[in-house]
């Protein structure tokens, strides 16, 4: 028995997993981009104020130890301040993310109304932009439960235009009252839903629409009393059967009284003759065919399928003028549809285990397939050429047969080739003869080697150094020591040979080696030649007058039991090949629907091929508008009732995205207002302090020392002995040297300095000015008359600044990608010191985020971010790792382990695997092909009836996982850091990687 197609995973068994799809990555947190905000220490209860103020006090009062450090210190004492004070002074600045990170927490506490639920995992993305149809893209199908074989099928039959126009302007019969009930209730309202989706793919703004309606009348037509399963060939059948039916009703009520047309039979539909001899008795038999079966097990390419499947039984006595006992049949195709559809058998049900199997054979088909030979008309001329190439085929066995003997030569299991054979013989009498035996030789040389020990008197205490170093002779240890000894041949080498018997031996082998070589180019040039005369047996033109040109093929990846379907479909207007996965949809190209196709090498392999008669251009061509003879396209080709229905949904499309537009905007007017209550109590709180104490900080004051420690930003030595204008004219050269500078991987300046960052990424000037400016302008800094001087400078610089002239939507927006930045930053630190710990687990997400967060980054610019390879090879890394993990535990057979290995495939990998084949990177491809063949390859294991029951609930989650993204619920809990301890721990971590991971890594 042949399973021809494979039944969607999640009917097969209650386990199987929802599909629904969505986005991987949530909003951003507001308030600074920091997830981990400490809601749980004190100081972000409601008294943190008055913990503030204490805090600041204590340090203040450390700080008056010092007189020094007073603000009525002579200028001479802060040119050169020692380093105590320094430390203190620092330790100080140390504080100020802490007080950043306190007013986040009661932003985030007073922002009750402003909490998001999260999204579930495998739902649609929360924000409709990223549902959005771009541009005229192809519109895709969301997997509402293991349907993405129903994608696969639609696609290709969409993107026929013909067969598209033929569902967009179908009408149901106008006396639906006398249909049978199944007509009624089942194929009519599929034929509806089947419109209504096709109307939205070819209208709508979404970039994927729900087919679930459909799917659902499809799926209960199946649902039978034993429950019995239907492979995906059957559902196919079955889509077309109620379509032909659709179409056949309609047909008879506008053809009454003459035989009606059905488009569907016409467009899909052939006849082939059979012609074959049953019993002795020969017949023919015309007969109809849809959906064209091939057998795959045995065969190279799709013509020897096609030839054998043409040919059944014995037929040597149709062509003999006798007839015979013998029974068998040929096939000759006498009218080939538009679309013709091959139906691949690549699974087989396997009677000494009791279940299906995958074929995985390498099977190769044409762009261009030319039918002519299976033809009719054809018959005579090509069983004269079967009969040639049958001829050749025998001719090149016996070649092959002659030239084996020449390749393998010998009477043994091992054998050799006869040209290497002659050359070791050669080589062998040509070395230089010994005299005695190899045995005899080491037999001797033992002889020789004086006693181990001495029995005599003699062998004193004098004596025993001399004894000691006569004993040290070398011995040939053949495992331990590479080197052979000196004196033991290079090679075996006859004993007794005469220059007579040398060369006469010489000759001959000399003669016999170059007559088997020329035998074996002739027999090697002989076989290349009759390939080459098969290959061209058809390729005249009288044979290439029926051309069938490839138009979708239906790929399959996994096992018998689980897998994974999408689609390649050409374009024919682009000129290139489309891939259609699920929701989504990305230009591809021959070479990689070879690589998924032709099986062989991977679990993915073709299970369908389409082929369109080229000579049929209306197939794939748009239709012409009546009035202007212009190909219509988008809404325009849609009749009036499904133009009104696309209108509706796109209506409701466009209102989620004002409502989600007008939410996101409330919530930035209200994060703003929530940051600027916060400033204000912050400056109330400082107020109250003893008078020592800094004047209050403004929250641009706040948010420049978060992004910076004094420490790094200002050197006192170098501008305070200057004037105001200089001091920030010197600071702005410095940061532009350290921006222009090219430094390690560990050494990373922008993260030392907001401006660095605003620099390499070419930040507008006026924002470069003002963030600058707003640094040195801060209040903190009037504890020094000089150092006063350049704030007063700089505030009169930020008052000279025009509001028109800084847009400060755009001034906020570069510093939340800052830090988004730090954010990043610290997400792949974290990461990356736990991978190096082996704790892949928690290390996981933090990558996971990291390499997200990046490619957002760097979407915008090329050092907005880190190295993508760097965050992807560790990302890759981690998965096979923990896929490596759960391998182990689940080969154990213990039920702890083997839960725990599994639920770590559910819960980190599983989730994982689509952000690896979202952009078709080769080394993820590759990744994620090696973790799933780890799993599939115990399928064809003896393991006990629990763990065959895991896998078998397993499988279909690990295969049937396409490019949609699913969210998860949080990112995980980072880390605090000030600027000076980011620096330092970015540089020991990527310090300890050795190296940016190479391709071949």
């Amino acid at each position: 028995m042949t399973c021809r197609g494979l039944l969607p995973s999640a009917w097969r068994s209650p386990t199987g997993h929802s599909g629904r799809q969505g986005s991987l990555m949530r909003s951003r947190p507001s308030a600074g981009g920091l997830h981990s905000i400490v809601t749980k220490n004190k100081y972000a209860k409601k008294s943190w104020i008055p913990h503030l103020t204490k805090l600041l006090q204590k340090q203040l009062i450390a700080l008056d130890e010092y007189p020094d450090l007073t603000p009525t210190v002579a200028c001479e004492s802060m040119g050169n301040p020692s380093k105590q004070h320094l430390l203190l002074f620092n330790k100080l600045c140390l504080y100020f993310p802490f007080i950043f990170r306190v007013l986040e927490a009661s932003i985030a506490e007073n922002k009750a109304s402003l909490k998001r639920t999260h999204t579930e995992v495998w739902s649609d993305s929360p924000n409709p932009h990223d549902r959005k149809r771009i541009d005229n893209c192809p519109v895709g199908l969301k997997n509402v439960g293991n349907t993405c074989w129903f994608s696969a099928v639609i696609q290709s039959l969409f993107n026929l235009l013909e067969f598209q126009r033929l569902v967009l302007n179908y009408s149901p019969p106008a006396r639906v009252h006398d249909l049978p009930r199944n007509q009624k209730y089942r194929n009519l309202p599929f034929m509806q839903e089947l419109r209504n989706l096709f109307s939205l793919m070819v209208g709508s703004k979404r970039k994927y629409v729900d087919p679930s309606r459909a799917v659902a009348i499809l799926k209960d037509a199946f649902k039978s009393s034993e429950s019995q399963q239907q492979d995906v060939s059957e559902f196919t059948h079955k889509l077309l059967d109620w379509l032909e039916d659709a179409f056949q009703m309609k047909a008879e009520e506008d053809r009454e009284g003459e035989k009606p047309k059905n488009p569907m039979v016409e467009l899909f539909y052939g006849r082939f003759l059979a012609v074959g001899v049953l019993e002795g008795k020969k017949f023919e038999n015309t007969e109809m065919f849809g959906q064209y079966p091939l057998q795959v097990n045995g065969f190279k390419d799709l013509h020897e399928c096609l030839e054998a499947a043409m040919i059944e039984g014995e037929i040597e006595s149709l062509h003999s003028a006798e007839n015979s006992a013998r029974s068998g049949q040929e096939h000759w195709f006498t009218e080939l549809p538009p679309v013709l559809t091959f139906e691949l058998s690549r699974f087989e049900f396997n009677q000494a285990l009791g279940r299906p199997e995958k074929i995985h054979n390498k099977l190769e088909f044409p762009s261009m397939l030319y039918m002519d030979r299976y033809m009719d008309r054809n018959r005579e001329i090509t069983r004269i050429k079967r009969e040639e190439i049958r001829r050749l085929k025998e001719h090149l066995t016996v070649l092959q047969q002659r030239l084996e003997r020449y390749l393998s030569y010998g009477s043994g299991p091992k054998r050799f080739p006869l040209a290497d054979v002659l050359q070791y013989a050669m080589e062998f009498a040509s070395s230089k003869p010994v005299c005695t035996s190899p045995v005899e030789d080491i037999d001797s040389s033992q002889d020789s080697l004086p006693p181990l020990e001495s029995s005599g008197p003699a062998s004193g205490p004098t004596t025993a150094p001399a004894a000691a170093q006569q004993q040290r002779v070398p011995i040939h240890k053949p495992f331990t020591q590479s080197r052979l000894p000196p004196d033991l041949p290079m090679h075996p080498a006859p004993r007794h040979i005469t220059e007579e018997e040398l060369r006469v031996l010489e000759g001959c082998l000399h003669r016999w080696r170059s007559e088997v070589e020329n035998d074996t180019r002739d027999l090697q040039g002989s076989i290349t030649r009759i390939h080459r005369t098969i290959e061209l047996m058809y390729s005249d033109k009288s044979m290439m007058q029926v051309p069938y040109r490839l138009h979708a093929v239906l790929v399959h990846e996994g096992q018998a039991n689980a897998g994974h379907y999408w689609a390649y479909i050409y374009d024919p207007h682009q000129r290139c090949w489309m891939k259609y996965n699920d929701i989504s949809v990305t230009k591809s190209s021959w070479e990689e629907l070879v690589r998924d196709s032709f099986g062989g090498y991977r679990n993915a392999s073709a299970y369908c091929l389409m082929y369109i008669n080229d000579k049929k251009p209306f197939l794939i061509e748009g239709t012409h508008g009546l009035e202007t003879g212009q190909i219509l396209s988008g809404m325009d080709k849609l009749p009036a009732d499904l133009k009104q229905y696309v209108k509706e949904d796109n209506e409701l499309f466009d209102k989620e995205i004002e409502e989600w537009d007008i939410m996101q905007a409330r919530k930035a007017q209200q994060e703003k207002l929530a940051l600027a209550t916060a400033a204000a109590a912050v400056s109330a709180a400082s107020s109250t302090s003893t008078s020592s104490s800094p004047q209050p900080m403004s929250i641009e004051s706040i948010v420049s020392i978060y992004n910076l420690s004094l420490c790094q930003c200002f050197n006192y030595n170098l501008f305070l002995p200057c004037l105001p204008g200089q001091a920030i004219k010197l600071e702005y050269a410095r940061l532009l040297r350290f921006a222009q500078e090219d430094t390690s991987p560990e050494n990373d300046y922008r993260l030392q300095h907001i401006i660095v960052y605003f620099i390499q990424n070419q930040a507008p000037k006026k924002i470069l000015e003002r963030t600058l400016l707003t640094q040195f302008a801060d209040r903190n800094l009037a504890f020094d008359e000089r150092c006063k001087s350049i704030m007063n400078v700089a505030r009169a610089k930020l008052d000279l600044i025009k509001p028109e002239e800084v847009n400060m939507d755009e001034y906020e927006m570069w510093h939340q990608d800052y830090r988004n930045f730090r954010e990043t930053t610290i997400f792949m630190m974290t990461g990356l010191e736990l991978f190096q710990k082996t704790n892949y687990v928690e290390a996981l997400m933090y990558l996971i985020y990291s390499y997200q967060y990046n490619k957002e980054l760097l979407s915008k610019g090329l050092y907005r971010g880190h190295d993508e390879e760097l965050l992807g090879h560790y990302r890759r890394e981690c998965l096979l790792k923990l896929n490596e993990q759960a391998a182990a535990m689940f080969e154990s057979g213990e039920e702890p382990d083997v839960s725990t290995g599994l639920s770590i495939m559910n819960e980190l990998v599983v989730p994982c695997i689509p952000l690896l084949l979202v952009h078709d990177a080769e080394r993820d491809l590759l990744a994620v092909e090696d973790m799933r063949n780890r799993w599939c390859s115990y399928l064809g294991q003896e393991m006990e009836s629990n763990l065959q029951e895991k896998l078998t609930d397993f499988l279909p989650k690990l295969l049937d996982c396409s490019t949609e993204i699913k969210s998860f619920h949080d990112p995980p809990k980072l880390p605090t850091y000030s600027t000076l301890e980011l620096c330092e721990r970015f540089s020991l971590i990527m310090a300890a990687l050795g190296r940016v991971p190479t391709k071949g890594r």
